[in-house]
Parts: C-alpha cells; sequence; structure tokens
C-alpha cells in the first residue's frame, strides 16, 4: 500500500507530495515540528505535542494553519490512510511559500502543514531495551533557543552521523563547562549512586521533552527520588543508570559513553521500571 501524506489540505501519495521550492521551511528552516507516537491505535501524548507545537509557533510569530480540533481530525484521517497501528506521525508547519527575503512575507501569506505517518515494528525498540545502546559526547553547538522544536537540526545531523562513523548509536551535547544539554533527539536522565533520578531542567538549554515530561509523573507515580538539576558528564559516568527520553523510544538504556561503560554495562532497573508503567501514566487518543 503506498503511503499517504497531507500536504495544505490534500492527501496525497507519498511520491507525488511536495511543496512550493520557496517555501520558508526549505529556504531557511523557517518552520517547526512534532513527532508523536501511536502504539496499538492510540495516539500518546497528543495534546501536550499540540501545547508544545503553539507554543513553538508563538515564539517564531508564526500562525497556525488550522484549529486545533481540525489538526486533530487531519491526524487521524493520516494515520488510518496509512494504517498506522503501532508507530509515529510527523507534523510540520513552516511560515508559507514566498519570494526569498529574509523578512517575514506578507501577513496572508499561507502556513505550509504536512503531516505524515508510518508504521514501526516495536521489536525495534525491544532489542535496544534489552540490549541497550552506545553513545559519544559532543561539544554543544547548537543555537541557544533548542527549546523551539524548530526543523533547523544540521547540528544534530551532524551529530548523529558523527555518532554512527564512531561505532555508537546516539550522541549527547556537553556545554563548554562540562555540563550535561541533551540528547541529538532526546533528553538524558541519570539515576545517581544513591539512587535520585535527576534531569536537567527544562529552561532554554534544552527542549522541554513531551516524553520527558509524562516521565516525571510517571517518577511521581512509582515514588521515586526526582532532581531537576545539571549534572555534568563526569556525573554521567559515575551513574548506576544513564537513559534517554523521546517520543520514538520512551526511555531507551545507555551503557557506555565515549567507549566507557555505564555501570555494569546492562540495563538498569529503574529505566525499565518507568518504562513498564508509561503507557499507563501517558493521554491516549483513539485514531
Amino acid at each position: 500500500m503506498s503511503r499517504i501524506a497531507y500536504v495544505n489540505g490534500q492527501y496525497l501519495p507519498h511520491t507525488d507530495a511536495a511543496v512550493h521550492v520557496e517555501d520558508r521551511g526549505f529556504q531557511f528552516a523557517d518552520g517547526v515540528y512534532e513527532v508523536c507516537e501511536v502504539r496499538n491505535s492510540l495516539i500518546v501524548d497528543l495534546t501536550r505535542h499540540l501545547d508544545r507545537l503553539d507554543r513553538s509557533l508563538s515564539e517564531l510569530r508564526m500562525a497556525s494553519p488550522m484549529d486545533r480540533k481540525a489538526m486533530t481530525v487531519v491526524i487521524r484521517e493520516v494515520l488510518r490512510r496509512n494504517r498506522v497501528r503501532n508507530g509515529i506521525f510527523y507534523l510540520q508547519v513552516t511560515r508559507g511559500a514566498a519570494r526569498r527575503d529574509h523578512f517575514f512575507p506578507a501577513a496572508d501569506t499561507a502556513p505550509t502543514l504536512v503531516i505524515t505517518a508510518k508504521s514501526v515494528d516495536p521489536s525495534i525498540a525491544r532489542k535496544k531495551y534489552e540490549t541497550g545502546i552506545k553513545v559519544i559526547t559532543v561539544a554543544e553547538n547548537r543555537w541557544d533557543r533548542v527549546d523551539i522544536k524548530s526543523v533547523g537540526l544540521l547540528p544534530n545531523v551532524l551529530a548523529k552521523q558523527q555518532a554512527r562513523d564512531a561505532g555508537a548509536q546516539d550522541a549527547i551535547y556537553i556545554d563548554r563547562n562540562g555540563i550535561v544539554m541533551e540528547g541529538a533527539s532526546s533528553n538524558v536522565w541519570i539515576v545517581t549512586p544513591d539512587g535520585a533520578l535527576v534531569t536537567r531542567p527544562a529552561e532554554h538549554g534544552i527542549l522541554r521533552g513531551i516524553t520527558r515530561t509524562t516521565v516525571l509523573d510517571v517518577a511521581a507515580s512509582l515514588q521515586l527520588s526526582v532532581e531537576e538539576r545539571e549534572f555534568t558528564a563526569e556525573d554521567m559516568l559515575a551513574a548506576r543508570e544513564v537513559f534517554f527520553t523521546s517520543a520514538t523510544g520512551t526511555c531507551v538504556p545507555i551503557i557506555e559513553v565515549d567507549g566507557k561503560t555505564i555501570a555494569n554495562g546492562h540495563p538498569g532497573t529503574v529505566a525499565s521500571s518507568i518504562r513498564d508503567a508509561f503507557f499507563d501514566i501517558a493521554e491516549k487518543t483513539a485514531i
């Protein structure tokens, strides 16, 4: 079955879906996006994802292409047309197509909206949960407003490729003071030697991950000790557990950083317990 994409009011075969050559997302990365998990035909944390989309649009002074009710209808229809039971949808909004100019286009320029969806084999994630992943650290080199979920992801692309070239699966940004920022497409957590669950505060230095927010709810339900504070690369290497959270991976254990083994080199129990409880706590919206 051919995949179907939604582009500016039309449902199109994936191979025919396109935007204008002067779309500002293409010319300037002048756009924002969201990625949301679908599990067992349920959309995970849709409200929080759409809340963050609204915030990103507001921060960039960009108009929403439609109201939330209409957007939810389109998201569901894209998922149905692609027969996604387990997978993701990707939503991108740009400032629209206009003559190339750094200034904002005319106020009546219509935003561009693209929504795609694809199925993902759940066994791929399960393998990561069972084995853990290896990561490298890279120097922070992104713009200061990573709290906006912008499509300007070139530093992230380069970090991911650097990790692959090093035989790892992902990368973690470290600032000039040795402080852990976040992953190339995820938030970072550690479990300290005394059992505290620690993640960086979600201010402008990192993206306020939706999965991160729900994991805080999960941790409260499990009565885990949680600290939102900065931690260093050295703290990470000394941790009992290190893991990523993201919409596409939920809670992925990290067993090695820069060639150094974390704890006993196996996924830990805290990440596992959070993952087991996650979908009981997360909001679930039927397709």
